[in-house]
């Protein structure tokens, strides 16, 4: 796991015809999960990458707790895994997750399954991955990874990358390729920015977040491996309360992430150990003792509270010689776990349009391309990714008030009802979005639009299904009155069962 001892030799090449020409050298700023990957896609292709990554190597470091959300991995994040070949390893350690379990108050559960054919997303441990990721690329002679060295300038018509280490040593890389995949605090962006007209916009929403953990079960039963868990591992368990929420993911040690959402100024207001478990008690009651009462002051007033960031912007490249990829070029709030679906789907979506521009992987076109087919390559890219990533980015804000407040709406309840009836029956008509979104690779920006318009169906014709579905709901919930109780409970889990 040892990093290269040093960088790169400078080079003075350039893409070109040249077929007795180098490789090109292609610098990868930040060694995360995204970077990571699009390294692996470079290489096989035959280039020079140096991964540039400013934190230290996180495969020697211990977790630390806090810091991130936990991941789920859906379709778009494993064809990439898939696609670069580095899947296996990794896919195995996946926990799946067939739907969201809905903690509605008093200890009262309710399952929302995520499709109708039994589809699933994956919780999976971000260090785990960006470890898996970072070997997976070391492994590649063409690949060399260089830890604390932090992005200090750009000169893109030079194409000259300076880096400073820890000791303020700066050390100065001639790069044929950038890519930066540093981030939503890009400092790739913001070198772009000084060079090239980009639209850029920068959101944070009045809500921050805590990450919290749920032990594993004290007396895990022999032989039964989910008995290690303190709650079902197979949900993504939800406690929506209007205007803020805790959601908890499943870990492969049997605990629970467990992350609370809510407007700064309710975290204002928890100032003491008493206002922490008085809020607990009245808001996730059932939550205090999977937790624990110490552990949760002990994770609530040490961890850090994160801010929630939206970045938006467009184009994502400079010439033939730079492209942002990732958080870097189109961040996104949380809520629709599609950050590193995204991310991971940009280094998948670059590869093919390169692969159009300058061929197969492995072919000559491919590891020594022309600077016009880069150019081409690249500004394809933006126009046709940017739409896509913008939609992503405004449903994962749409998706929060969703799991915050919708899931537990009769009226939600019915259209979900209704639209996954009528998916199972004709499944290539009517797709809910989250079955595009997140089983799917129809690109965001359409199933926005395909979302839309199945909306307009619904509003003039769905209703009429929903009526006919309500007339038996109504019959249901007449029967239950004529045995001696109005239960509006148990008209609301006959509508779960009409589109089960």
């Amino acid at each position: 796991m040892a990093p290269a001892s040093g960088p790169p030799s400078a080079s003075s090449s350039s893409p070109s015809q040249s077929a007795t020409s180098k490789p090109p050298l292609a610098v990868v700023v930040g060694g995360g999960l995204v970077g990571s990957l699009m390294a692996i896609y470079l290489a096989r292709r035959g280039w020079h990458v140096a991964v540039y990554e400013a934190r230290p190597d996180i495969r020697r470091q211990k977790t630390a707790s806090g810091r991130s959300i936990n991941l789920a991995l859906s379709t778009r994040g494993i064809s990439a895994l898939e696609g670069a070949g580095v899947g296996a390893g990794i896919l195995e350690t996946l926990i799946p997750m067939k739907g969201r379990m809905i903690h509605v108050g008093e200890g009262k559960l309710s399952s929302q399954p995520y499709g109708v054919f039994g589809e699933c997303i994956n919780s999976v441990d971000r260090k785990l991955m960006n470890e898996h990721l970072l070997s997976e690329a070391e492994k590649r002679a063409n690949v060399k990874l260089y830890f604390e060295h932090e992005l200090v300038s750009v000169d893109f018509e030079g194409k000259v990358v300076v880096f400073k280490q820890p000791g303020g040593a700066q050390t100065s890389v001639k790069a044929d390729f950038l890519i930066g995949a540093d981030g939503a605090y890009s400092r790739v962006r913001r070198e772009l920015l000084r060079v090239h007209r980009v639209n850029f916009s920068q959101h944070y929403i009045p809500h921050g977040y805590v990450e919290l953990t749920m032990p594993p079960a004290a007396t895990p039963r022999a032989g039964d491996a989910d008995s290690k868990y303190r709650m079902d591992p197979h949900h993504l368990h939800i406690w929506p309360r209007q205007t803020f929420m805790m959601i908890a993911l499943p870990n492969v040690d049997g605990s629970f992430t467990v992350t609370l959402f809510m407007p700064w100024t309710q975290f204002d207001a928890i100032k003491t150990e008493e206002d922490l478990l008085r809020f607990f008690e009245a808001t996730f009651k059932d939550a205090v003792p999977l937790i624990g009462r110490e552990r949760l002051v002990k994770d609530y007033f040490a961890n850090p509270k994160g801010a929630l960031v939206s970045v938006k912007c467009n184009p994502y490249h400079y010439k033939s010689m730079a492209v942002i990829i990732g958080d870097a070029s189109h961040a996104m709030v949380p809520f629709y776990g599609q950050g590193m679906n995204c991310g991971f789907e940009d280094c998948q979506v670059l590869d093919e349009i390169l692969e159009k521009h300058i061929g197969k992987a492995g072919t000559a076109s491919s590891t020594h391309p022309t600077a016009e087919s880069l150019g081409a390559a690249l500004e394809e890219y933006s126009r046709t990714r940017n739409p896509n990533a913008e939609a992503m980015c405004d449903l994962a804000m749409y998706n929060y008030i969703e799991m915050r407040s919708s899931v537990t709406k009769t009226s939600y309840l019915l259209r979900k009802a209704v639209e996954k009836h009528l998916h199972r029956l004709f499944p290539a008509l009517v797709i809910p979005l989250y079955t595009m979104v997140s089983f799917s690779r129809i690109p965001y920006a359409e199933a926005m639009r395909r979302f839309r318009r199945q909306t307009e169906w619904f509003n003039w014709a769905g209703w009429a299904a929903a009526a006919a579905a309500a007339v038996g709901v109504v019959t249901i919930g007449v029967g239950v009155a004529r045995r001696g109780a109005w239960r509006w409970d148990a008209v609301r889990d006959a509508v779960l069962r009409i589109g089960s």
